[in-house]
């Protein structure tokens, strides 16, 4: 169970990026004035997705606070990090974001570390 709460994290956190990545890129770029950029961000808040997003990143930090009661830091954190992984595979996928052997050479070295952290 108590990696559960670690997994939650994650898939949540990703979640909450992949939501705001959607909704944001729908409402196109930011404005580069003041008063135009504070209307863009009072829409983006009020857009029910993204407000979902937000949700996810507390129920993240909820999950989180859990994981924390069953795990020392040092090896629950670098977990966090295949959000990363999942961001990077999803933006690809979904966003027709660049794949290139740079990015995935740091997922890998990204699950090495994972790999060698948990078995500390």
């Amino acid at each position: 169970m108590a990696y559960l709460y670690i997994a939650a994290t994650i898939v949540l956190t990703a979640y909450g990026q992949l939501i705001l990545k959607w909704r944001l890129a729908l409402k196109g770029a930011m404005p580069e004035a003041v008063q135009e950029k504070l209307v863009y961000l009072f829409y983006a808040l009020l857009d029910p997705y993204v407000i979902s997003s937000f949700a996810a990143a507390f129920l993240a930090s909820l999950t989180w606070m859990a994981a924390l009661t069953k795990f020392e830091l040092s090896y629950a954190y670098p977990f966090m990090s295949i959000s990363f992984i999942i961001v990077f595979l999803l933006s690809i996928f979904v966003f027709g974001e660049t794949f290139n052997f740079y990015k995935l050479g740091g997922c890998l070295l990204i699950v090495a570390g994972i790999i060698v952290l948990s078995k500390g």
